[in-house]
């Protein structure tokens, strides 16, 4: 059975941590699936609103004479201030848990879509999607924190929950985009405004059920598991991990940003249709998002991380070469496979860094968000120089990256 966090090891020394001795009682009593519910939901609301910006990349391109690289500066922005954050909010709600930080990071959220809705120039879009990002930043460390809390020590489960929100999430963008945005126009943005209100009070909600999880609990430093890996082998292991979080979200990014401009250049569909392609990608990504997590607890995170990574090889080798119903079905394989590598990657950090959930997870999530906005930056500076299709036919070799799990430690049955 999974054992709860405190029998968990830190690296280095023991660090205090406040929610210990509330996790414990968390995972006695089995995970609290409406906590899980909120917290999921509330990232669905999160991430809906932040693939807006992607989707509505078309508009905004015609509207303001956008070249590529402009349209990946966007992304940049979004992606900017929330990977640089994210690790430092998680590392400062370490130390100090913030139960309602949650509702005010989600009102820079709902702020960004407001000026995004009435931006005239391309400087305002860009702080609105620095805006967005922000928000972004506050919410991901504090919420994976929850939901860890929340798990009853099924710690892949309780994280793919989590992702499964966000994903689905991730997906609807296109879709709303397609049926609000496209008829209605930029105004139209600021609809969206009425989702982030509805996440605040549902954060409000899950930050009252938090703060009595941690109000008065003193520190608690944990002894060292002795199968534990050692020091060297987590910072290798690591660095493992974010290169193969880079080859995960630098090919997630690259069909999240490009694949409307792929479909419409090379198939010559509408603007519509390509995003509902993406629609069909990003639910796949979704779904894949969810089955990792269980899967890692029940057979180990590592065989997980070998299969979602390098098995997603062949097919994204195949993708620049298909047609147009060939690559609806590839992206669909695609997205099951690759996407099945978020929740053991971040566990597997976790599992590696325990008393430090803030902090890692804000590193991952920052990680993500950094890849995919320095990703869609570089990757629309080449389309500009060569084309679409070239950079999809590079991409197709990112899976690749997946060899290096081979470096992976094999976590004790206890710490998993």
């Amino acid at each position: 059975m999974n054992k709860p966090v405190i029998t968990e090891q830190a690296l280095g020394e023991p660090v205090p941590v406040p929610e210990l001795t509330a996790a414990k009682a968390a995972a006695a009593a089995g995970p609290a699936y409406v906590v899980l519910a909120g917290i999921s939901f509330s990232h669905f609301l999160n991430d809906t609103m932040q693939s807006l910006i992607a989707s509505v990349y078309p508009i905004l391109k015609d509207n303001y004479a956008l070249d590529f690289a402009q349209i990946g500066m966007i992304t940049l922005a979004f992606q900017f201030t929330a990977s640089l954050l994210q690790p430092l909010v998680g590392h400062f709600t370490d130390k100090k848990a913030q139960p309602f930080s949650l509702a005010i990071g989600m009102g820079f959220t709902f702020f960004g879509l407001l000026l995004l809705s009435v931006a005239h120039s391309y400087g305002m879009i860009l702080i609105a999607a620095s805006l967005v990002g922000l928000g972004s930043a506050v919410f991901h460390p504090e919420s994976s924190r929850i939901a860890r809390l929340a798990s009853g020590g099924r710690y892949g489960f309780a994280q793919s929950v989590f992702q499964l929100g966000g994903s689905f999430g991730t997906s609807m963008g296109p879709v709303l985009a397609a049926l609000i945005v496209v008829p209605f126009g930029q105004p139209s943005i600021a609809w969206f405004s009425s989702i982030a209100f509805l996440a605040i009070v549902i954060l409000w909600r899950i930050g009252v059920w938090y703060k009595p999880q941690i109000a008065g609990k003193k520190a608690v430093a944990a002894a060292r598991h002795p199968d534990h890996p050692d020091q060297r082998r987590v910072m290798i292991a690591l660095v493992v991990l974010v290169a193969l979080l880079f080859s995960k979200q630098l090919y997630v990014s690259s069909l999240s940003s490009y694949y409307i401009f792929y479909l419409i250049d090379r198939f010559g569909v509408s603007t519509q249709a390509a995003q509902l392609y993406l629609f069909i990608f990003l639910a796949a990504n979704a779904a894949g998002a969810f089955i990792g997590g269980p899967l890692g607890d029940r057979f180990g995170r590592k065989y997980v991380i070998w299969f979602s990574i390098l098995g997603a090889l062949p097919f994204t080798l195949a993708l620049p070469y298909a047609g147009l119903f060939a690559s609806a079905v590839l992206t669909v394989v695609i997205g099951l496979i690759i996407s099945s590598a978020t929740s053991a990657i971040i566990v597997f950090a976790q599992e590696l860094m325990p008393h430090r959930f803030g902090m890692i997870s804000g590193v991952f999530f920052g990680v993500a968000f950094g890849i995919g906005g320095l990703g869609a930056a570089v990757l629309g500076k080449l389309a500009d120089h060569t084309s679409i299709a070239f950079v999809y036919q590079l991409c197709a070799f990112l899976p690749a990256i997946g060899l290096l799990a081979v470096f992976l430690p094999k976590m004790p049955k206890a710490i998993r």
